[in-house]
């Protein structure tokens, strides 16, 4: 299915193309309702890389969406470290990364004077940057084309075909779908909800989010221009250009600029979009009006979450399932590693390799990431917008001491930017019995490092593991590497080469070392000198089955 350029006008924006695709009918909506072993509700980032990550994995999937369009404005733009490794893994970390802008410093500016500047990613040695700056819309174009790649035989995506109805079975779920053909029901053994803010699946199941709704407004707007500015984020507290709030610039490919402007709680969002407000701001703050407006809106947010995301046999992903501010790019990045957490797990229950009680670990694992998520981005909004003389007092006693003093510089908070979770209080990871270092502990993402195989190329280490559950061992001349039925063996000293020490360092590795790496390159266990017994029981605890 080919995508044709449409053409949108954002609210008091120029024109901007984006991808629009066209209904068919499928097979399902004639005869005997048809199952499916997933059905994913939502085409967005999230629903998309899940579908993806099934697929891979040897599951069809059924692809539902309500539009018949890649979404207008660039909406999303900040795509981390964590999480172009897993696009990388899916096929199109390589594509995300040459069309995006790279960065990794920002900087902090109060009343127009640079407080600090910082540098998310200093050590060399990593494949994906900090950060890449790429419109939401073409994330989402390139998802739709590895989804394309793969075939509709492993997925199947159909435009313009809404969920109205979900009914809970003792084995699965029936779906009723509304398309331009009129309705057709849809059985499903697993659905996966991943429909977004306005989730109607969470509407349907009479679903809703707890935590805090704050009343602060914000103006969002793109501009295309020609500028020499770096590619790096530039955050300013109360700035000249727009006195008593917060201002944030950033880079997106095509000379696109972001632009985020703090409006206070009692601003008239349908006024405050008109361009004959929105373009005598952004020339003040640029300081000239060579600049074409691309998008605006105005937003609030929540820092909400479901009490729980596995729902019998309907689970939620992303933005259905969770919301955040804006601020420290949390939404898209945690609602993917969502979808990393989700596919793997979900894959082995269909294919007979674990019980159901793995996803149960889902629930339990990214409820504490949605959690973690929700505490840095309500501590960066009341630092960003206080609400109280007391939240400001303390932010300006920050700020004022930040230019001289490290320890206020780790105060300011003008978006935690986001990082990826270790899993703490999960009931697949097997503790530690021997001392360690180093960032490679259980529950947390494996490192990169740069490597050589045995025919001498360079390769990456997380390209070598790929999404595969596996034992990474380190070669011991007094012992053979450990060898367990159900895992592959991958050792640095035969299969890969560690030439210039990073993996050493980064994994506090001696010989005889030894990591189980669960399928979405989570860490499970560690040991200095493993055994099969303890190989075993560890691989059992990882599946739920312990």
């Amino acid at each position: 299915m080919k995508a044709r350029d449409a053409s949108v006008t954002g609210g008091g924006g120029a024109r901007k193309s984006l991808y629009q695709f066209a209904y068919e009918r499928s097979a399902d909506q004639s005869g005997a309702i048809a199952r499916h072993p997933v059905v994913v509700i939502g085409a967005g980032p999230v629903g998309l890389a899940c579908a993806i990550d099934l697929a891979l994995r040897g599951i069809r999937v059924v692809v539902l969406d309500d539009a018949d369009r890649i979404g207008e404005g660039s909406r999303g733009i900040c795509y981390a470290k964590r999480t172009l490794e897993i696009l990388d893994r899916l096929g199109l970390g390589d594509a995300c990364r040459e069309q995006g802008v790279t960065w990794q410093v920002g900087k902090v500016f109060q009343e127009g004077e640079l407080v600090y500047a910082f540098d998310l990613l200093p050590e060399s040695g990593h494949k994906m940057p900090a950060f890449v700056n790429l419109q939401q819309y073409y994330l989402e174009h390139h998802l739709v084309q590895r989804a394309h790649e793969l075939g509709r035989s492993r997925i199947d995506l159909r435009w313009r075909n809404r969920v109205a109805g979900i009914t809970q079975q003792r084995d699965g779920v029936r779906l009723t779908v509304e398309t331009p053909d009129g309705p057709y029901a849809l059985d499903a053994d697993w659905v996966i909800a991943a429909d977004g803010a306005r989730s109607a699946c969470r509407s349907l199941m009479g679903l809703d989010f707890e935590g805090e709704i704050f009343e602060e407004r914000f103006l969002i707007a793109d501009v295309k221009m020609q500028g020499d500015l770096p590619s790096e984020r530039w955050f300013w507290f109360d700035p000249p250009f727009h006195e008593g709030r917060s201002a944030l610039l950033h880079k997106q490919p095509d000379d696109v600029w972001r632009i985020d402007l703090g409006l206070g709680p009692r601003a008239d969002a349908a006024a405050e979009q008109k361009p004959e407000r929105v373009i005598p701001r952004l020339r003040q703050m640029l300081g000239h009006d060579d600049f074409t407006l691309e998008w605006v809106s105005v937003y609030t947010f929540q820092c909400r979450r479901l009490s729980r995301f596995v729902h019998d046999r309907v689970i939620f992903a992303g933005d259905s399932a969770h919301q955040v501010s804006p601020f420290g790019a949390r939404g898209a990045n945690s609602g993917i590693q969502d979808a990393e957490n989700l596919a793997w797990k979900l894959a082995l229950v269909i294919q007979g390799g674990a019980d159901e009680r793995l996803i149960e670990s889902y629930d339990t694992e990214r409820v504490a990431a949605a959690d973690e998520n929700i505490a840095h981005s309500t501590r960066s909004t009341d630092f960003i917008a206080p609400r109280t003389a007391q939240e400001l007092r303390f932010r300006d006693a920050a700020l004022a001491l930040a230019g001289e003093a490290d320890f206020a510089k780790r105060m300011v908070n003008s978006g935690r930017l986001s990082s990826p979770t270790t899993y703490r209080a999960t009931p697949l990871s097997t503790p530690d019995r021997d001392l360690w270092s180093g960032e490679s502990r259980p529950g947390a993402p494996a490192p990169d490092a740069p490597m050589r195989d045995a025919q001498g190329h360079a390769i990456w280490l997380l390209n070598a593991l790929s999404g595969d559950s596996l034992l990474l061992h380190v070669a011991d001349e007094a012992s053979p590497p450990p060898v367990h039925p159900q895992l592959r063996t991958l050792v640095i000293g035969r299969d890969l080469f560690d030439e210039h020490g990073v993996f050493a360092r980064r994994y506090d590795a001696s010989p005889g070392a030894t990591w189980l790496l669960r399928p979405d390159q989570h860490i499970a266990a560690r040991w200095r000198q493993a055994d099969a017994d303890a190989i075993d029981a560890a691989l059992h605890r990882m599946l739920a089955q312990a």
